[in-house]
């Protein structure tokens, strides 16, 4: 992909664009939390202080324990929350710094730019 934005196309300067590595990675985030039972998992993680274990998300769903494991591993390698070990159990929490990009990159697109053309009518 060029690094640069054509002439003929209003916008950002390349510097002010979002990098291609950083495109995906958000993109793989958001398509993570874009399953219902994900994003249900994220939200239980918040409102269980912050961190939870495995067992507790069998209460919320009624789906298997590999099931569950699969929708945690997916979130895990989106980056979007840690694991962290304590004797036999595996606590899940929320990955801030995760969490403070995707709510700036929604900030980044909340606002409409104005663009030279616009501003010209």
């Amino acid at each position: 992909m060029p690094d640069s934005v054509p002439s003929s196309c209003p916008g950002a300067s390349p510097e002010e664009r979002l990098a291609e590595p950083t495109i995906e990675h958000r993109a793989d985030q958001l398509k993570a939390l874009a399953s219902p039972v994900r994003l249900r998992m994220v939200d239980l993680i918040y409102h269980g202080g912050g961190e939870i274990c495995v067992c507790e998300f069998m209460d919320h769903f009624d789906l298997s324990q590999p099931t569950i494991s699969h929708h945690l591993k997916v979130l895990r390698r989106a980056g979007l929350i840690q694991r962290r070990k304590e004797g036999t159990m595996v606590r899940h929490r929320v990955d801030e710094t995760a969490f403070t990009a995707l709510s700036t990159l929604m900030e980044r697109f909340s606002t409409v730019r104005e663009t030279e053309e616009v501003l010209a009518e």
